[in-house]
């Protein structure tokens, strides 16, 4: 699933109107992971260093940085296409 999102970009004298492309993202493999190994979210929070604010995003299916993600993959010694999937 495609998300179009519409962006106005306004330089100097004229704006122009752009579609984006977003790709849609899931999280569902991590919360199988964490269930998996009798984690709780609270615990990824600690065991990765992460706030509980980004653990919100993460289950909200937001978009995170790179650097969330490898804290994760790091934390529970997975990749990040185990946990992660575009939709």
């Amino acid at each position: 699933m495609v998300i179009r999102k519409i962006a106005w970009y306004n330089d100097f004298d004229y704006s122009m109107k752009v579609e984006v492309d977003t790709m849609a993202v899931s999280y569902k493999k991590l919360w199988h992971i964490l269930l998996d190994r009798d984690l709780k979210k609270k615990d990824l929070e600690q065991m990765a260093g992460i706030t509980e604010y980004m653990v919100r995003k993460l289950t909200n299916n937001e978009h995170v940085t790179t650097e969330v993600l490898g804290k994760i993959s790091q934390a529970l010694d997975i990749k990040i296409e185990d946990f992660v999937e575009f939709i």
